[in-house]
């Protein structure tokens, strides 16, 4: 490559990480490599620990590039995300969909170098990614729809550790359910006037912006009680029981930076809140594990 392409390359490169928001990563990764060693018992192999990996990022790129392919034309009307890279033009339409495709393709990949029952379930979770992006425009559910689009990595990372599932990745996956949705639910309450306008969906317009948050602090109760859950069910030491507490006064911390009547702290600081909980969780069980 010369001098003169590089620029242009990385300034691309720039372009596509800021899009699919590559940092937000932390917010599902750490919970799949929490199932990935409640799966092990204790550390993977490095085999699995990449393959997961790849096909955490790789599917969580296809989640995230098709959603923006969706939902460009919303996200173009929609004063908060009308800055959006394709959005705006300064990504193009194809790019996004060639980046799509390459996502799909390393998924696969990933999930046949894993096992059979990974590589058989992965269409599954990519039709999934793909198609609920659409869930906004006919029913006020989908933020538990991107709840569960979240919750396919500690069961997936379970999966391709053993190549079967049980019902504690499912009862993990759960709790990855309820934290998004709730997290989500909280989110699009700043979108409530264009919802309306645009005939869109959420679960704010559909119960109100107060009863929105209430339904949001609920599910998070019930996602630490799925936490506390899986920690009985796979008989894990105090440490673990330690995290499920931290990550539950970080929840409450999250609660306390927003309100109805007061949505101007839902930006950076509020996504970092919402991160400390996955990563709160997987220190936790890594001690539980590891150290005790």
């Amino acid at each position: 490559m010369s001098t003169a392409a590089a620029p242009g390359f990385l300034n691309r490169l720039q372009l596509f990480s800021g899009e699919i928001r590559v940092q937000e990563s932390v917010f599902a990764l750490p919970f799949a490599y929490t199932g990935m060693v409640l799966a092990a018992d204790g550390a993977p192999t490095w085999t699995q620990f990449v393959w997961v990996t790849v096909a955490m990022v790789s599917a969580r790129t296809l989640g995230m590039s098709a959603n923006r392919i969706i939902d460009r034309h919303i996200d173009s009307r929609n004063p908060r995300t009308s800055g959006r890279h394709l959005a705006s033009g300064r990504l193009r339409t194809p790019e996004m969909v060639a980046l799509s495709a390459i996502a799909a393709v390393v998924f696969f990949v990933a999930a046949a170098m894993l096992n059979t029952l990974a590589l058989a379930l992965a269409p599954v979770a990519a039709a999934y990614l793909v198609i609920y992006p659409f869930a906004k425009r006919y029913v006020w559910a989908a933020s538990f729809l991107l709840g569960w689009a979240l919750a396919i990595a500690p069961s997936a990372a379970w999966i391709g550790v053993r190549g079967s599932v049980s019902w504690e990745p499912v009862l993990l996956s759960a709790a990855v359910a309820l934290w998004a949705a709730s997290f989500d639910i909280l989110y699009h309450a700043q979108d409530f006037d264009f919802y309306t306008n645009s005939g869109l969906h959420s679960v704010a317009r559909k119960f109100g912006v107060h009863s929105a948050f209430r339904i949001a602090r609920m599910l998070d109760v019930l996602a630490v009680a799925c936490l506390a859950g899986v920690g009985v069910g796979l008989s894990m030491e105090w440490p673990y029981y330690v995290g499920c507490a931290v990550a539950a006064a970080v929840l409450m911390y999250k609660h306390s930076m927003v309100s109805p009547d007061d949505l101007s702290r839902m930006g950076v600081a509020f996504f970092r809140t919402n991160a400390y909980v996955s990563l709160t969780v997987f220190v936790a069980t890594m001690v539980a594990v590891f150290v005790v």
